[in-house]
């Protein structure tokens, strides 16, 4: 039974990759600093799973906590989800971001590096493509100079990682997920950000609960056929499972080279209004909301050309919009 490390693994895709990992028959240890998340998960996941994971409470920011944790625990590879991950916090405060997100990553390499692990998934992002010449956006489309600090941490991220794929025996894939969303069918866990949520379906969701007043649609002249930005949202279960086909690809060696990425999306986009509407629909609540300016750091859309993950991963997105804000509605529910 392979020891699998997931960094942030309490929180919103860490979770729920968690669950596919132990449904697989993973051993699975977790890192997580509660920053955005309660420990209350760690319950929830084994109730979901039947097996309670192994769990450490670090800062990865702290170099002295990551090689005391290497010291005492083997792995065979590492999921990194730990980040700070809302664009339109990362603007107000980039410092932050940069600390937080290129030092967990590179306090990990470094132990890694020594230790001779091999295995590494990293979370990266559609950010990184910028708004792209083409849609829908391929593997090959240039990374342009990111839009937001969030989108840079996730460029300089990936660098960081084929440059050390340059020079030790690491294997990695980067994973550029478009928008996840949704919930686990169970409805134990989901996506419930600390504070004022930054992106659109949990504000979507605890506006119809009541919670929030009103959601602000950020931009309603962006060049779309309503006028409001376009995303690929795809369910976070579908997005889970594709960490596992990920990671068997380098524990297999199945790999082509060191450092591959792919993209994670459903090849559909989606505008905010029709997120709006669809969730109206399949749930029968109504959403208040508003239009305002636009939000720094946004682009006009962006949605994958999935057909490289398709062919040469082995994956493919099953569920639909539907299915995932369904799934977080009946997760809203519960809380």
């Amino acid at each position: 039974m392979k020891k699998i490390l997931v960094t942030g693994g309490l929180g919103f895709i860490g979770s729920h990759t968690v669950v596919e990992l132990q449904n697989k028959g993973f051993e699975v240890v977790i890192i997580d600093n509660l920053s955005n998340t309660t420990i209350d998960v760690l319950g929830q996941i084994t109730e979901i799973t039947g097996t309670k994971p192994d769990f450490h409470q670090i800062d990865l920011r702290i170099k002295n906590d990551v090689k005391d944790f290497f010291k005492n625990n083997h792995v065979d590879g590492i999921i990194h989800f730990a980040a700070y991950k809302a664009v339109g916090e990362s603007m107000g405060e980039p410092l932050e971001y940069y600390e937080n997100n290129f030092n967990s990553l590179i306090y990990l390499l470094q132990e890694m590096r020594d230790r001779k692990l091999d295995n590494f998934i990293f979370s990266s992002s559609c950010t990184v493509y910028g708004q792209a010449d083409k849609l829908p956006i391929t593997e090959e489309a240039p990374v342009k100079a990111a839009e937001s600090v969030y989108g840079n941490t996730k460029q300089v991220g990936e660098e960081i990682i084929k440059d050390t794929t340059k020079v030790t025996d690491l294997k990695a894939i980067a994973l550029r997920y478009f928008n996840p969303t949704g919930a686990h069918e169970s409805a134990k866990i989901g996506e419930l950000p600390i504070g004022v949520p930054q992106n659109l379906i949990p504000f979507v969701v605890q506006t119809a609960a009541g919670i929030r007043k009103e959601l602000s649609v950020f931009g309603s002249d962006y060049p779309t056929s309503d006028g409001t930005a376009v995303r690929d949202y795809i369910h976070v279960v579908d997005l889970a499972k594709a960490h596992i086909v990920a990671l068997k690809r380098l524990i297999d060696n199945n790999n082509k080279s060191q450092f591959e990425v792919f993209n994670l999306g459903t090849g559909k986009g989606n505008s905010v209004l029709e997120v709006i509407k669809t969730f109206e629909k399949v749930t029968g609540k109504k959403v208040n909301y508003k239009l305002v300016d636009r939000r720094e750091g946004d682009i006009t859309a962006a949605y994958a050309d999935t057909n490289f993950a398709n062919k040469v991963l082995g994956w493919k997105a099953g569920l639909t919009l539907d299915d995932a804000l369904l799934s977080a509605w009946k997760w809203q529910e519960t809380l």
